[in-house]
C-alpha cells in the first residue's frame, strides 16, 4: 500500500467544509461516437483518477488499499471533527460497489463507524445522464430517506467517490441535517470532474 500524490480540491455546498482529494482527470479529448452514438473520449487521469477509474470502471480491486491509505493519510489530521462516516448510495449496480468498499476501509483504518444510513425512495436513472439543472432537481426531490436513529446528535462526513455537480451530495445533506438530526455534515470525495455536468 503506499500513499498517492494529490492535489486537494474545495467542493462547496449545504456542507460544513467539503474537499475532493483531486482532480478526476487533466484531459479529455472526443475520440469519436461509440456503436451507440455516444461520444467517447480520450482522458488523461490524476494519480488518484487512474486508480479510482481502474476500481470503479474496470474492476480492479489490487487498487482500493492505495486508494484508501491516500484518504486516511489526508483525513487522519481532521478526524477529530467527525464521528460517524455515512456512504452515499451507489446509483449503479454493480458487484462491489467502489463507494461502499471505501468507506468500509478508510472507517476501519480511522477507527470510525460507518453507517449506510441513506436510502434511495425509488429508482432513477443515474443522475450523470440527466444534464438540465431543473430536470435534475425534479429527480432529487424527496429522493433520499435517511435512518435518523443512526445520525441523530452525530457529526457525519458524507462520502463519495466521485463529486460531478454536488446536487446529490447537497440532496443528501440537507435530509441529514434536517430529518436526520446531523449536528454537522461535512464531505469527502475521492476525485472531482473538471465541468459541473
Amino acid at each position: 500500500m503506499s500513499v498517492v500524490s494529490i492535489h486537494p480540491k474545495r467542493v462547496m455546498g449545504l456542507w460544513k467544509s467539503g474537499c475532493a482529494l483531486d482532480l478526476h482527470t487533466t484531459d479529455s479529448t472526443p475520440s469519436g461516437e461509440n456503436e451507440f452514438g455516444h461520444m467517447q473520449f480520450k482522458s488523461t487521469y490524476t494519480p488518484i483518477g487512474e486508480l479510482l477509474h481502474q476500481l470503479k470502471y474496470r474492476g480492479d480491486m489490487s487498487v482500493a488499499s492505495d486508494i484508501i491509505e491516500t484518504a486516511v493519510d489526508f483525513l487522519r489530521p481532521h478526524c477529530h471533527k467527525f464521528d460517524l462516516i455515512v456512504p452515499v448510495p451507489p446509483s449503479t449496480e454493480r458487484k462491489v460497489q467502489p463507494v461502499i468498499l471505501l468507506a468500509n476501509g478508510i472507517g476501519r483504518a480511522l477507527g470510525i463507524p460507518v453507517a449506510d444510513s441513506i436510502r434511495t425512495t425509488r429508482s432513477t436513472a443515474p443522475l450523470k445522464d440527466v444534464t438540465d439543472p431543473g430536470d435534475r432537481k425534479k429527480l432529487l426531490d424527496r429522493l433520499y430517506s435517511v435512518e435518523a436513529a443512526q445520525t441523530r446528535g452525530r457529526n457525519v462526513l458524507l462520502f463519495d467517490d466521485l463529486f460531478r455537480s454536488g446536487s446529490t451530495m447537497n440532496a443528501i445533506t440537507e435530509v441529514l441535517l434536517s430529518e436526520g438530526g446531523a449536528v454537522t455534515v461535512r464531505v469527502l470525495t475521492i476525485t472531482k470532474t473538471r465541468s459541473k455536468k
